[in-house]
């Protein structure tokens, strides 16, 4: 993921350690794309709205919706979710996401996306200090109860999960009420 030094998709901006200098400097990120966000998704949509007015998050929201996780994720929060867009549902066996999808795979599911959320609002900015202040390494705890690792490659952060699968964070700080989302190029599994 490349970052910019303006505001990182309308909830976080993301630092990356500089050449030769103790300071971090401002990531960047796709400018058209924080404008996109911020005129799909105002800043009083809820996590689940948000993602519900963005096609990219279509597969999410589905999944979403067969765990029952809609009320939670728009409850007050604040959550940070790192989110899979569709083309990371699309590296996903086909049989494998279809069988998470139906009613009898639900704690599975449920599990899995948990694994992809925070508790408490972590921008861009906060995740790359927690990287900087960790020597490299910073780890977040899920909703699910299992770490997940964080570094940098270069200005991207990757997103290493439990069985040593990683995820690079795509786009930042995409504000909603109750958080932040940040998506993420492939889905991430607690183990």
């Amino acid at each position: 993921m490349r970052f910019s030094p303006k505001v990182l998709f309308a909830s976080a901006a993301i630092v990356a350690l500089a050449a030769c200098s103790s300071e971090a400097p401002e990531a960047a990120v796709d400018d058209t794309a924080t404008e996109e966000a911020a005129t799909e998704a105002p800043a009083a949509a809820t996590i689940v709205e948000v993602a519900q007015g963005n096609e990219n998050f279509s597969t999410l929201v589905t999944a979403v919706v067969a765990a029952d996780l809609g009320e939670t994720l728009s409850s007050d929060g604040p959550f940070t979710v790192f989110a899979p867009t569709n083309d990371a549902f699309e590296k996903v066996d086909g049989d494998t996401l279809s069988a998470l999808l139906t009613p009898e795979m639900k704690d599975d599911l449920t599990g899995l996306l948990t694994y992809h959320v925070v508790a408490g609002e972590l921008k861009a900015a906060d995740v790359v200090q927690a990287i900087t202040d960790g020597g490299g390494t910073a780890t977040l705890t899920t909703v699910q109860g299992a770490p997940l690792k964080a570094t940098l490659d270069g200005e991207s952060v990757i997103l290493e999960d439990a069985a040593g699968g990683k995820s690079t964070v795509i786009m930042t700080d995409v504000e909603a009420s109750n958080g932040v989302i940040h998506a993420i190029d492939t889905v991430i599994m607690p183990g």
